[in-house]
């Protein structure tokens, strides 16, 4: 059997763990030859210090149906970017998707923390890690993704555009750095969408990604019961969920309908009609908006 995305190439910027492993894994089942960087590897630990790798991506990817390959890249070193494009190009001959995921910055913000509280270097290095990384990325990936028509780039971010315009996002930095990724979107919409290709923003909801689950004290196979500490995780969803929803981004021929919109893992599944691991549709931004936000007590009940 040959899936969806049979013969497609896709680069997952940012796949050594959570929704950009979840993302390289699901285009790798449906069949894609799957890039998927990084700067933890099986040989050095970014600062993140954490035991996921890209060469396990890799392995994950090509267990799932596809071709993994991991490559180390700090997506902050220009020539390192364009050494990768360029292989791309030498080994496949083609890009049809673009995942911008890099992210970095769990490390270096302070919930509810003014801006003139917050320690200056590490606020400037979240921003860099959370948009300067795609600028780079898509500036030195675009040409080879142009140059054939039906591309897709995904700019993966926290909150959708409605959201995020009326909610303040943890503090100056974090706000700024998802914002930023929205409006990246939107941008790249205006200057791939006449050149036959496709830029979408996407959110996962409360994504139960490996340091999630750690902050929490669970497992995947265990999550309720952090449901004790805080009720409203009942919402939560894999990193597969936001995978399932780019796989079907990148299969559907009619997906320049979406350029320059943001979208959701649970919008998305109710677009397409795909569910989490578990056989649930979780639609996280609107049970933050109805339920949570609201002050209600915790119930998905219609809302997975």
């Amino acid at each position: 059997m040959t899936g969806p995305l049979q013969g497609k190439v896709a680069l997952v910027a940012g796949a050594t763990r959570g929704a950009g492993r979840g993302i390289a894994l699901e285009l790798g089942a449906a069949g894609a030859t799957v890039y998927v960087t990084g700067r933890s590897t099986r040989a050095r630990r970014s600062e993140y210090d954490r035991p996921e790798t890209i060469e396990d991506t890799a392995d994950l990817v090509t267990a799932a149906g596809g071709k993994g390959i991991g490559v180390p890249v700090d997506h902050l070193d220009r020539s390192a970017v364009r050494d990768l494009v360029t292989r791309i190009a030498d080994e496949q001959g083609r890009l049809d998707v673009l995942v911008n995921d890099i992210w970095g910055g769990e490390k270096l913000f302070e919930w509810n923390t003014p801006v003139w509280e917050h320690d200056l270097d590490n606020g400037l290095r979240l921003l860099r890690l959370a948009v300067e990384t795609h600028a780079v990325t898509s500036h030195c990936a675009l040409p080879l993704l142009l140059s054939r028509p039906g591309g897709l780039v995904v700019e993966v971010t926290d909150g959708t555009a409605d959201y995020n315009r009326d909610t303040y996002r943890v503090n100056f930095f974090y706000d700024l750095a998802k914002a930023s990724v929205l409006r990246m979107a939107f941008a790249l919409g205006h200057e791939l969408g006449p050149r036959g290709a496709t830029a979408v923003a996407l959110t996962p909801g409360w994504m139960r990604s490996e340091i999630m689950l750690e902050a929490y004290g669970v497992r995947e196979d265990d999550w309720r019961r952090a449901l004790e500490r805080e009720p409203h995780f009942a919402i939560s969803e894999t990193p597969r969920y936001t995978g399932r929803a780019v796989a079907a981004l990148a299969a559907d021929p009619g997906v320049a309908r979406f350029n320059g919109r943001s979208l959701s893992s649970g919008g998305l599944a109710r677009e397409y009609g795909f569910t989490d691991l578990d056989g649930s549709r979780p639609d996280a931004w609107r049970y933050l908006v109805e339920v949570q936000d609201a002050g209600k007590p915790a119930d998905t009940t219609g809302y997975r």
